[in-house]
């Protein structure tokens, strides 16, 4: 399984409307098929740095998910709102076993 760990920093006053969006689009991303789980954290000490962790169930996955209607919605609406590019690194998820990443 492939983990992705999605770095944002949002503009300030732009946090509520970035959380919504974000929020409906892993809402979406949790019915694809491919996702096991999709995480949205944000920092405490920075509120305006955000974390997407995105688990995903193989390497075909992800290209997928960028295909998505919610995944174009989501890129289109918080385009403006980011402070800066995001960056991302991908993981290999060691523990816990593939079947205790699915989402509830």
């Amino acid at each position: 399984m492939l983990a992705v760990h999605v770095n944002i920093q949002v503009k300030p006053d732009c946090i509520d409307a970035f959380i919504a969006a974000t929020e409906e689009n892993a809402q979406y991303s949790l019915l694809e098929s491919g996702v096991a789980r999709f995480d949205v954290v944000q920092d405490r000490n920075d509120p305006a740095h955000f974390v997407l962790v995105e688990v995903y169930k193989d390497d075909d996955a992800p290209a997928f998910h960028k295909e998505t209607a919610h995944y174009a919605k989501w890129r289109d609406t918080v385009a403006d709102m980011m402070a800066g590019p995001r960056s991302s690194i991908k993981f290999e998820t060691l523990y816990p076993e593939p079947a205790r990443w699915e989402a509830v």
